[in-house]
Order: structure tokens, then C-alpha cells, then sequence
């Protein structure tokens, strides 16, 4: 691959399109709304993804990018992340977007993966390829951050069918409650001071989710 501006790769990455399965996820959206949340608070739902979840996921990718750059313990790193990630069910959908993209990365940045390699978390694997490919510290924030609002306003039109326009609203203002945090989380170099909020509502959500019979979302 030739080299690529990190702003292309994090539009890339971001892209709803992109062959990874990053549909099967709602953010554990769906659970939540059948437990009685009123779709007109995802907006509030989304922030508090923002202060919760998306920090861990950020900045564990951050100090990936960095290990597979200068060299580190990437076990270690997993541990760190997996004790910031109480829910098993959050776990597994991760590990399984993982797999989806580290299935992308063999075919387009084939020296970011190890042959053989363990399973990696999504966030671990996005880490690795943005060392590879060349992705910034603060484009890897703010990909991880518009996905995951992406992913649940996405899953908000499937669940509560509204206006598209409205979905992309809560993107944007999801995306700057993180903003101010950019820089804070891309400087990290070291696993031990990963963000380490609480999303207990949402794990629980996520754990029902996952034992729901019938649903349209794995996660």
C-alpha cells in the first residue's frame, strides 16, 4: 500500500460501508430501548457513551498504535482494556469486530498483524493498523468516538425508524461532548492510565442483549 493521509484512513475506517461487520452492533441500543428508554434521550445516551465507554475504547487503540510502533507488552494492554470492560457480552461483540477487521488488515496493511496472532479486541486491532497505516494519534480518537455514535444512531433508525437528519444531529453533538478530550486521550503512552469510567446501565443492557431470543442486533 502506498502512503495514505491519516485523515483519508480515518474516513476509511469510519465508513459504515467498510467490510469489518461493524452492522451486527447497536451499542447495546436495543436492549436499552426495550427496557423502557425513550428514544428521544439517545442523544443522552450517547453522551454518556462519550464519557464512559469511548475513552476506554479510545485509549486503549492509543497506546496499541504506540506499542506496535515502539515496542510493548500488547497482552498486557488487552488485560488493561478487558478489566476496564466489565460486560462478557461487550467482550465478545469486541473481540468479533476484531476479527472482522483484522480479516481487512491481512489483505490491506498485511504487516500490521502478527501471523498467528491471538484475538485481538477491536479496539487493540484498530490500534495496530493505525501504526501501520499511518493513522494520527487524535484522527484514532475521533474515529473511535464517531463510531460509536455512528453505530447507535445507526441502530436508532433500524429500531425507532425517524428522520436520518435528525440521527446525524446526535453524531455531531455526540462527538464534540468528546472534543475537549482529544488531546488528553491521544497523548497516552501508558496502559495503567486508560480511562477507567463506569458504564454500569449499559453493561447490563449489553448482558441482556445478549440473551435476547429474538433481536436485530447482536450486540
Amino acid at each position: 500500500m502506498t502512503a495514505t493521509a491519516s485523515t483519508t484512513l480515518a474516513m476509511l475506517l469510519a465508513d459504515s460501508r467498510l467490510p469489518a461487520g461493524a452492522h451486527v452492533s447497536s451499542g447495546a441500543l436495543e436492549a436499552a430501548l426495550r427496557d423502557g428508554l425513550d428514544p428521544a434521550a439517545t442523544g443522552d445516551y450517547l453522551a454518556g457513551r462519550m464519557a464512559t465507554i469511548v475513552p476506554v475504547e479510545a485509549g486503549t487503540a492509543v497506546v496499541a498504535r504506540r506499542l506496535a510502533r515502539h515496542g510493548g507488552d500488547l497482552e498486557g494492554l488487552r488485560r488493561e482494556w478487558a478489566a476496564r470492560t466489565p460486560s462478557s457480552a461487550q467482550r465478545e461483540v469486541s473481540y468479533a469486530l476484531g476479527d472482522g477487521l483484522q480479516r481487512l488488515a491481512d489483505q490491506l496493511w498485511p504487516a500490521a498483524m502478527s501471523p498467528g496472532a491471538a484475538r485481538r479486541p477491536r479496539p487493540i486491532v484498530l490500534g495496530l493498523i493505525a501504526a501501520a497505516a499511518g493513522l494520527g494519534a487524535e484522527d484514532l480518537v475521533r474515529l473511535v468516538a464517531y463510531d460509536d455514535a455512528q453505530t447507535v444512531a445507526a441502530a436508532l433508525l433500524k429500531l425507532e425508524p425517524g428522520d436520518p437528519r435528525q440521527a446525524t444531529a446526535l453524531v455531531l453533538a455526540a462527538c464534540a461532548h468528546l472534543e475537549p478530550r482529544v488531546a488528553e486521550i491521544a497523548a497516552l503512552t501508558d496502559p495503567t492510565r486508560i480511562p477507567c469510567a463506569g458504564a454500569p446501565l449499559i453493561d447490563g443492557w449489553a448482558e441482556s442483549q445478549s440473551q435476547m431470543p429474538r433481536r436485530l442486533f447482536r450486540a
